[in-house]
């Protein structure tokens, strides 16, 4: 049983049926839309919507509570797990965690899909998955 960070995006539908999957597979699955102890990080909690600068970006980054709630609770997860999975199609955050995670020397898998945009530092996965199913089995080894 693996201690999964599953690395991805609000936008992505998919993300909740990950969770469900990898759960009844027997692994713990950490869920950022509903961390422990706390709700979901959101940019609408700290009022930031566009158009927005980048210094208010920077000061409402900095200096909000909620903005630092938030962060703690995904990474204390990311340092909880011992695996780290990016579900496709993500954004920026879910792509740092993820090098963060293969930086620290933890497990890395990458579930894509046909028509997602390829990227080079891909590589740094320790398995590059086109199906849920293949994730599974990837983490039976």
């Amino acid at each position: 049983m693996a201690r999964i960070y599953l690395a991805s995006s609000w936008r992505n539908p998919h993300q909740p049926w990950m969770v469900d999957l990898l759960r009844q597979n027997g692994h713990q699955v950490y869920d950022f839309r509903n961390p422990p102890n706390s709700t979901g990080f959101g940019w609408k909690d700290i009022a930031l919507a566009p158009p927005f600068t980048a210094a208010e970006y920077r000061h409402a980054l900095l200096t909000h509570p909620r903005a630092a709630q938030g962060f703690n609770a995904d990474f204390s997860a990311m340092r909880w797990a011992d695996t780290g999975v990016l579900l496709l199609p993500c954004g920026r955050s879910a792509h740092l965690e993820l090098g963060w995670m293969a930086g620290a020397g933890k497990r890395t898998i990458i579930l894509t899909q046909d028509g997602e945009e390829p990227e080079l530092m891909a590589l740094l996965a320790d398995q590059i998955c086109i199906s849920p199913d293949e994730v599974i089995e990837a983490l039976r080894q």
